[in-house]
Formats: C-alpha cells, structure tokens, sequence
C-alpha cells in the first residue's frame, strides 16, 4: 500500500496554510468546508475542525487548504497538523464517506424513438431543470454536453429533458454504427461530473415564460392540457410540445414540436389525431385545428 506523504507550506502572516499530498485524495472539484456540519460526511475534515484554531478547509483533489482563525501563527502549529494528517490517513482513515471519488455511478441506455433519425439517451439522473434545444453549435456555446456532441460529425440537433438527451442525426451514418460510442460517451461525461448546462437564458427555453405571460383563460386551459395530458406522451418518446400561440379568429392553436417530434414522419398523425381530437373535446367548440409552426 502506499504510503501517504504531506508536504506543508504557509507564508508567514497568511491565515491560509496548503496541505500538498502524494496521492489522490479529493474529487477534480473542490469542496469547501465552514465549519464542522459542513464536514459531516468528511471524517478527515471533521478532524481538521476538532482543532480550535481552524476556521475553514478546502478539500481538492490532491491537496488540502486550511484557513486559521487569528489566535495563533501557522508557523506554531502546521508541522503538529501536518503529522496528524499523515498519521490519520496512513492508518487508514476516511477521506470521504458518501463518495470516494469524483465519479458516481451512472447508467445510461439508447432508446429508439418514432422518429427514424432521433434516439433517445436515458440516464438515472437529473440532467436538467428545464427542456432545451440546440438546432446547431452555436445555440450550444453555453451548454458543454450538448456542445460536445456536436463535435460528433453526425450530430444535427441535441434535445435535453429533465433525465435524458435526444439526438436527431444527420444521414451519413447509421445508428447501428453510432449508438454504442454516444452512449458511452455521454455517459462518461456525466459520470465525471461535468456541468451538463450552464446558468443562462437561450432563445429556445420559452417554456419556462409561459406561465410568467398574461394568459386569457382560454390559452392557459390549452396550456394546462397539453401539459397534463400530451406532454408525458411525448416525453416517453423522447420529444417535446410547447404552446406557442392561439388565433380565436379560426379557432387554431400553434404549437412548437421539439426533439424526436421535430421533423417526426408520425408528427402530423399525431397532431391531428391525438393532440388536435383531446383538445376539441375537451374544449368543445373552442378548438378546430392544431398547427405545428415548426413542422
């Protein structure tokens, strides 16, 4: 087993004192400690705050950053903590005790859609808070996985829902060719613990305004429909629906189709016989046809 070794540093006058190890003892991204609640699930921090000079830690991946209060100099004290977390460690205690490592487990299985061109990628996790659609790389420049994959040559557009990713492909490849290595990958980048997307308003994520617009009673009832009734259905097969505005002058209702249902061969069956028939009976006379803008 190899043996743990601490090299210990701190500039004279500096609150701050680096703890450097020989070996991995944190994930890729640092943890910050406040006080000894924080540390609940970290044995070894919670020794570091047994120590009543200790104000904060920082756990990184191969290093340890203690932060004092000011009632003594480091220059007093850091060899006696540097051997005590040598010792600890050496003797075989915890780092962490919920996660070992950066990595957690992840499960990710392909999932053919309606659509011949789209598959769908489920994970069991949470991805998002919010659906969102990237027709290209550009409207991907804040959003790392969906950016990524479009580094795949055969990536068209990247749909992500709230636990999983659909891929609508362009025809040079076929997705027995392709399906294994996506898979894979995005697998990977979520267990690695990259951020999926980044905090930011694209022009795609109308969903979430909807509720914050001045709705007449008769388009949040549409609304309200579709997400009761019609979006599961289409969620599970990989797509997404979104009201985008309704005409009283002919009684039609436009809505946008995204994912596996953009572009779908079965779009227009579905929209006339399924979304278009629940809505006219539910609203009787209110309703005559529904219109896909984007279809």
């Amino acid at each position: 087993m190899k043996v743990f070794q601490i090299k210990a540093a701190a500039e004279k006058g500096n609150v701050k004192a680096q703890f450097v190890l020989n070996q991995i003892i944190g994930s890729k991204k640092s943890i910050h400690f406040k006080n000894i609640d924080d540390a609940k699930s970290a044995p070894l921090i919670q020794q570091l705050f047994y120590l009543p000079f200790v104000k904060s830690v920082s756990l990184h991946e191969k290093s340890l950053e203690v932060e004092r209060f000011d009632i003594l100099e480091w220059e007093d004290v850091i060899e006696e903590v540097r051997v005590q977390l040598e010792n600890y460690l050496n003797d075989g205690g915890a780092v962490l005790e919920e996660i070992a490592n950066d990595k957690v487990p992840v499960s990710v299985y392909a999932e053919s859609t309606p659509n011949p061109s789209v598959m769908k990628f489920v994970a069991n996790k949470k991805l998002v808070s919010e659906s969102l659609e990237f027709k290209n790389i550009d409207e991907a420049k804040n959003a790392p996985l969906p950016l990524k994959l479009f580094h795949f040559a055969f990536v068209k557009e990247v749909f992500i829902s709230e636990n999983y990713v659909s891929i609508t492909k362009f025809e040079v490849n076929s997705w027995d060719e392709v399906v294994m290595e996506i898979r894979e990958f995005i697998r990977s980048f979520i267990e690695e613990g990259n951020i999926i997307i980044e905090h930011h308003e694209t022009s795609n994520s109308k969903e979430d305004k909807i509720y914050t617009e001045n709705l007449d009673p008769l388009e949040a009832q549409i609304v309200s429909i579709l997400d009761e009734y019609i979006k599961p259905a289409v969620a599970s097969d990989g797509g997404n629906i979104q009201f985008e505005s309704y005409d009283p002058s002919n009684k039609s209702v436009q809505v946008i189709l995204q994912g596996a249902c953009s572009g779908c061969p079965s779009s227009t069956f579905t929209l006339k016989n399924g979304i278009e028939n629940m809505l006219k009976e539910m609203m009787p006379g209110k309703i005559e046809n529904v219109v896909a803008v984007n279809g």
